[in-house]
């Protein structure tokens, strides 16, 4: 059979009267986890996987396989939707994805424009969702037999990539921008050592031995940060209510966002292919891309529709590209996806290269039921984007308190203690301060995120290479990354020097 003979059948069971309530259900559950901070996908998938065995009991097993797991994915990227929603409107990411998002969709908000970043980040999940089951379908075979070459000294200068380009992300000043990568990545070791077991800067507190909740500082620094900017600077005229302007994207908007949709869909498709960079990393590199190639680059942080469009586009096409791995070669490219591939493991369905043998009906029905869920994901957010924008429009007054109270629901149902609580009012004063002086925050973010990836990958390099660092220059592909990080610092402090050389030479 071809690949249309296989992808009709899979609309076939996608179809299904049974199987459309289920995607339905999923995509709405999904754009509520999103939305609410502490959740995030890997959590809403796993609280249910129980229920699905009870929802499919009296099928047969390939039946209620089928049906699981498009309930299941529908949960997966109905999240990505909904992570934009409170970033725009309340600089509160709903999962780590959605930190970029937050750079300009809430600049947007504050400008009465909430309505349009809105609009543009349902437009471009849309876009990125479609393109990405697109590549899926015809490009997962050979897409899967490149990813699998990526070994650890591959991955390890990827992200080191990765954190050289967040200079990008450091507004005016490179030097900030990397003592907050720096700063990230020291708080990424903070808890247990995975390889030898020691404790590191845990302070004998076993609390701590777990590490930094992401979230916990994201929200922080974000979130209860504009809080206390909002209070400690009166920013509010004792609720003066921030005027919406239209609710659907102009034709600027449109023409502004086309190509970050795009490149963001593309970029966050193929990043989405290589296990364990996911969404997070694939959204930070599409906003860093589109800073690159802006011509005014300047407007980023700002207020820019493109900083929305761009990470929107490129984290949901990023969970289009984790189903490769975890459908063709059973490596699962997320810790989402690695749920995923439990929960067919449940139903005896072994994800692999013979899945798509041996289990046609799930595999198919899966990525036909993606198509359809992402049609209903536009068709219901789209007109709830007038809903969502009046909530800026509520006086600061009003609004603060629920941020607040947001963020501490968000935060304390992650690992239900009260610890994270200090740390988030903490984060959330170091964010005010650092904000303030000109500290861009998501360097840190991304060091944060990056750090435990980046030292697992050095660590599995050297042992492999038997303590031999010449295994990140050796294999090729691992030296083309480690050049362009280089390129990536160099090039612009070359061109500030050149830049005070004219100056001088001009006054003199």
């Amino acid at each position: 059979m071809s690949t249309w003979e296989f992808l009709y059948n899979g609309f076939l069971v996608a179809l299904q009267p049974e199987n459309l309530i289920y995607a339905l259900v999923g995509v709405l559950i999904g754009t509520a986890v999103g939305v609410l901070p502490g959740i995030g996908p890997m959590s809403g998938v796993a609280l249910l996987i129980p229920i699905t065995s009870t929802l499919t009991a009296g099928t047969t097993p390939e039946e209620a396989a089928a049906s699981a797991i498009i309930l299941l994915a529908g949960v997966y990227y109905g999240a990505m939707y909904g992570g934009s929603t409170t970033s725009i409107l309340l600089n509160t990411p709903g999962e780590s994805s959605s930190v970029v998002t937050a750079l300009d969709g809430y600049q947007l908000a504050k400008q009465g424009r909430a309505g349009s970043a809105l609009s543009i980040a349902a437009i471009g999940s849309f876009v990125a969702g479609i393109v990405s089951l697109i590549a899926l379908v015809f490009l997962a075979v050979p897409l899967s037999e490149v990813a699998i070459r990526f070994g650890p000294a591959e991955y390890f200068s990827l992200m080191l990539l990765g954190l050289c380009a967040v200079s990008g992300l450091a507004g005016k000043s490179m030097t900030k921008g990397l003592i907050m990568t720096v700063a990230g990545l020291l708080l990424a070791t903070i808890g247990i050592d995975n390889v030898s077991g020691v404790a590191r800067f845990t302070y004998d507190m076993p609390i701590l031995y777990q590490g930094l909740e992401f979230l916990t500082v994201a929200v922080g620094l974000f979130a209860l940060g504009e809080v206390f900017k909002t209070i400690l600077e009166k920013e509010s005229n004792d609720g003066d209510i921030v005027k919406i302007g239209r609710v659907t994207p102009t034709a600027t908007d449109l023409k502004d966002s086309a190509g970050p949709i795009a490149r963001g869909s593309l970029l966050g498709f193929f990043i989405g292919v290589l296990p364990g960079a996911g969404a997070t990393l694939a959204s930070f590199f599409s906003y860093i891309l589109e800073k690159k190639l802006s011509k005014n680059p300047d407007k980023f942080g700002k207020g820019a529709i493109e900083g929305v469009a761009a990470p929107e586009s490129a984290n949901n096409a990023a969970s289009g590209g984790a189903m490769i791995p975890l459908l063709t070669l059973g490596i699962p490219g997320s810790g989402t996806t690695a749920i995923l591939m439990g929960a067919l493991i449940m139903y005896n369905v072994q994800p692999g290269p013979l899945l798509f043998d041996e289990h046609p009906q799930v595999a198919w029905g899966l990525i036909a039921s993606m198509f359809i869920g992402n049609v209903m994901l536009l068709v219901l957010n789209m007109p709830l984007v007038k809903m969502f924008a009046k909530i800026i429009e509520t006086p600061a007054k009003y609004l603060i308190p629920i941020i607040i109270a947001i963020s501490f629901f968000g935060v304390y149902a992650v690992q239900v203690n009260t610890f994270d609580l200090y740390l988030l009012i903490g984060f959330g004063v170091i964010g005010y301060f650092l904000a303030k002086h000109d500290y861009p925050l998501a360097p840190l973010v991304l060091g944060l995120v990056l750090g435990p990836m980046i030292e697992n990958n050095l660590r599995r390099a050297l042992t492999a290479s038997n303590g031999d660092w010449s295994v990140f220059v050796t294999h090729p592909l691992s030296l083309t990354f480690l050049i362009i990080a280089a390129l990536w610092l160099i090039i612009p402090f070359i061109m500030k020097l050149r830049g005070k050389n004219v100056v001088i030479n001009e006054e003199g």
